[in-house]
Formats: C-alpha cells, sequence, structure tokens
C-alpha cells in the first residue's frame, strides 16, 4: 500500500527533474546563440521581409536551393554596397575636416578673441599650455588617415557577422516550411496558438522596420532640406546619407549635421551654425523620439509609451539588434496573455484563431 503511495510522488518528481533539466538546457542553448544574436536577429527579419519576393522567385525557378542563393546574392549586394559607399565617403569627409579643422586651429589666434575679457584670456591661455588644440586635432587627422584602411574594411566581427547574416539568411529561406513545422511541433502551445504568435511576430517586424525606414527618410529629407537652405554643398547626397545613417542606432543623422554646424561656426557663419543646431538637435532628433513610436505603436496596436521603452530597452539590453527584438518581445509577452486569460476563461481554441483571423490575413507576414 505504502508502495503505491510513493509512485504519484515518484512520478511528480521526475516530472520536476526533467523540467528543471530542460529549463539549464534552454538556458545553455541561449548563452550558446547569444554572441552570434545580431546575425540571427537581422538574418530572420530580412527572410521575413523577402519572402514574398523569394516566393515568387522559387515559384518561376523551381529550384529552393537556387532561388535562395540568388534571393540571398541580390540581398547581399543591395545592403553590402550602400554600407561600402556610405563608409567611405565618411573616412573621406573625415580625414577632409580633420584636416581642415587643424588649419584653423593653427591660424587661430586666442588673444584676439578674448582681448576685452580677461579672466577669459586666462582661462583660454591655460587651455592652450594643457591640452594644445593644433597638436592634438594634427595628431587625430594623422590617425585618421592612417586608420582610414582599416575603417573602410570593419573589424574582423563586423565581417564575421555580415557573412554570418547571409549564411543563415539562405537556410531562413530555404527551410523556411520546415523550421515552422517544427516549431509547430516542439511548441507547448496548441496549433492555432503557435500558429497566431508567428503571425504577430511576423506583423511586429514589418511594422518596426516600417517605422525605421519611414523615420529615417523624413529625417533624411529634413536634414537635407536644411543643408539646402543654408547654401551647404550636395544638399541631397548628405540628405541621403543621414536618413541611412539615421536607420543605424548607434549612429544617426547627428554624425553629419553636427560637423557641419562647426564647420559653420568656424567659418564665422554663426547664425547659420545656431539655426543648423536647432534643427537638428530639436526637429530631426525629436522626429525620431515622437514619430517612430507612435507609427509602430499604432501598427502594432500598442500604446505610444509601451513602445518606446520596448525600443529603447531593447537597444540598451541587446545592442543594436535590441530595435527589433525589444518592440518583438513585448508584442509576444502581450500575446501569451492573451492566451492564458483564454486558456483560464475555457474559451475554445477556435474562438482564438477567428478572433484574430481578420486582423491577420491583411499582414504582409502572416503567410
Amino acid at each position: 500500500m505504502s508502495n503505491l503511495k510513493q509512485m504519484p510522488d515518484l512520478k511528480q518528481s521526475r516530472l520536476l527533474g526533467l523540467l528543471a533539466a530542460t529549463a539549464i538546457g534552454l538556458y545553455v542553448c541561449y548563452l550558446l546563440a547569444l554572441p552570434f544574436l545580431p546575425a540571427l536577429t537581422w538574418a530572420l527579419v530580412l527572410a521575413i521581409v523577402l519572402y514574398p519576393a523569394h516566393r515568387r522567385v522559387e515559384g518561376r525557378l523551381g529550384n529552393r536551393n537556387l532561388a535562395a542563393l540568388i534571393t540571398v546574392s541580390v540581398a547581399a549586394v543591395a545592403v553590402g554596397l550602400p554600407l561600402i559607399f556610405v563608409a567611405q565617403q565618411l573616412v573621406r569627409e573625415a580625414v577632409h575636416g580633420a584636416t581642415y579643422l587643424e588649419g584653423v586651429t593653427r591660424g587661430w589666434n586666442a588673444d584676439d578673441f578674448v582681448s576685452g575679457y580677461p579672466r577669459l584670456a586666462a582661462i583660454a591661455a591655460w587651455i592652450e599650455d594643457q591640452v594644445d588644440p593644433a597638436g592634438s586635432v594634427a595628431a587625430f587627422a594623422q590617425w585618421l588617415t592612417g586608420q582610414s584602411t582599416s575603417l573602410l574594411r570593419g573589424s574582423i566581427n563586423q565581417v564575421v557577422m555580415f557573412v554570418l547574416t547571409f549564411y543563415l539568411l539562405f537556410y531562413f529561406l530555404r527551410d523556411r516550411e520546415h523550421a515552422l513545422r517544427e516549431i509547430e511541433s516542439r511548441s507547448p502551445l496548441r496549433d492555432p496558438e503557435t500558429a497566431y504568435m508567428l503571425s504577430r511576430f511576423a506583423e511586429t517586424i514589418h511594422a518596426t522596420l516600417f517605422g525605421i525606414m519611414f523615420v529615417a527618410a523624413v529625417q533624411g529629407t529634413l536634414g537635407g532640406l536644411m543643408f539646402w537652405w543654408l547654401g551647404l554643398p550636395t544638399p541631397v547626397f548628405w540628405g541621403l546619407v543621414m536618413g541611412f545613417l539615421a536607420i543605424v542606432p548607434v549612429l544617426g543623422a547627428f554624425v553629419i549635421w553636427v560637423p557641419a554646424a562647426i564647420y559653420l561656426a568656424l567659418e564665422g557663419a554663426w547664425g547659420s551654425a545656431v539655426i543648423l543646431t536647432i534643427w537638428g538637435g530639436v526637429i530631426i532628433a525629436g522626429i525620431d523620439n515622437l514619430l517612430y513610436p507612435m507609427l509602430v505603436g499604432n501598427r502594432l496596436r500598442l500604446h505610444t509609451v509601451v513602445t518606446f521603452i520596448g525600443s529603447v530597452g531593447g537597444i540598451v539590453l541587446f545592442g543594436a539588434s535590441g530595435l527589433i527584438l525589444g518592440p518583438a518581445a513585448i508584442a509576444v509577452t502581450i500575446s501569451l496573455i492573451d492566451i492564458v486569460k483564454k486558456r483560464l476563461s475555457d474559451q475554445p481554441e477556435t474562438e482564438l484563431a477567428s478572433g484574430r483571423n481578420a486582423e491577420l490575413s491583411h499582414q504582409p507576414g502572416a503567410d
């Protein structure tokens, strides 16, 4: 009789042990995938965005390997060439700017500038003795010129991540159906719930990318218009560069307009420098902080504050990949809460699929 009583306890202990081992295994897998998180994230993003076009290519060719290879090759060229071109221009302009700044600092006489202000003259003299602005700028220009080649090639880690992203993209495109079947078979959720979660994730990717691209286009346009109004050279080109850099979370349009404002100030155009600084710091930067959460939040049916926290918090937690992972994590978590609520209320699982069917049927990534 006592042995029969011990049987449920034994099964329960084994189940708990199995769950603990599974949790440990999942955590180890997470640690193993963590170094490749950027490549995995952007490969998945590109796979979701490119799949409609890839499906048409695969339908015409009838060969999954060849279709995936063509799609990945076109995507790599479309992404890689602008990166190389912008990097070349930025390094070239940085070297020219440093050389120009060196000449300005060597010819600048601080005594003439602060001659009527004795206290400022003392501070300026101390700064010249301690810092040597001309020498510092000259050293920076020499370093930047010497490092231009390595800056163009990028670090080894960035090159590896770039190659790995498109390597993973090939398999994400070629084996998409197989991967979806594996996810559905191993998911603890029911099939309609898993399909809903995957559709919600794809919807988040499309909404986030739409917000990023739209805001970057607005920032580049505003920056180019201001460059044109102030009479700065090649405003169309620099507007395109500002829009391109606005896509990169770590950088941004300020990489262009801040040096331009400094150049205007050094040339004596203080009014134009102040206008450009206010325009860049308030208008261009403000567009990113206000318009992006509103656009993405509306498409994801999330509050603007929640979207802002997901985007900024994701960047802090995951780096550049967090711009995608942050909002996606929030959207998926909210979807899980909806599933739990429906489970607890004992609603049929068909209600979950039918309740979202109208919303997800028209989404780009719903298939």
